[in-house]
């Protein structure tokens, strides 16, 4: 796991990197190779799970997103569809591993806070991406819901690192459609790399627990 965390890191600051000073090529190889990176060590759990084959789904389902943000000509439509679909099979993985939700109310209450917030600041500039974009972060909060809930049941260590994988993501995208759609900002990069691999990264972590 050492090791595995290790080559995460070290490809991850290599598209930042990349992102910010490098040639475009490594840019567009390092997104890729890290999301796979995660793809084989989540593939390598020692008792894969029916929750295992959804996180690797999900994987398979995020590197199709990146894969068609590095095209030439972006296909956004598509890649906010993949990644919701990443974050769907996330979530119904957490719900495979442990079935029973409790209603803890201060965590929907707050994700729906901050679900109008961040759509107020986006709305007048999605144009024919409006309603995509607002299933694509009521997805994303909902699987934060899903994960908190069940942290907050169980109190599990693969819970919490689900949890804060799931926030993490959640951080993640949405500095990306605010960076993409209303104020954009040169570290923005960082921000959500950082977010995005760890939230994949803690996710399938919680595989070997």
């Amino acid at each position: 796991m050492l090791w595995s965390f290790i080559a995460v890191l070290f490809s991850g600051w290599l598209y930042v990197d990349a992102s910010y000073r490098g040639p475009g090529w490594q840019r567009w190889l390092f997104k890729p190779i890290t999301i796979a990176l995660l793809l084989a060590l989540a593939w390598q759990t020692p008792l894969m799970s029916v929750t295992g084959y959804f996180i690797v789904l999900g994987l398979l389902a995020t590197l199709a997103a990146d894969i068609l943000l590095l095209l030439p000509t972006q296909r956004m439509l598509f890649a906010i569809g993949a990644y919701s679909a990443c974050h769907l099979l996330y979530t119904i993985g957490f719900l495979v591993a442990k079935a029973s939700l409790t209603f803890f109310w201060p965590l929907p209450l707050l994700l729906l806070v901050i679900i109008v917030i961040l759509l107020a600041i986006l709305w007048s500039r999605l144009d024919t991406l409006r309603w995509p974009v607002v299933a694509f972060v009521v997805m994303n909060a909902v699987m934060v819901w899903v994960a908190g809930e069940q942290y907050f049941a169980l109190g599990s260590s693969n819970n919490l690192s689900w949890f804060a994988g799931s926030v993490l993501l959640f951080i993640a995208h949405s500095v990306w459609l605010i960076h993409h759609y209303r104020f954009p900002f040169r570290a923005h990069q960082a921000m959500v790399a950082a977010g995005y691999f760890a939230g994949h990264f803690l996710i399938v972590r919680a595989l070997y627990f």
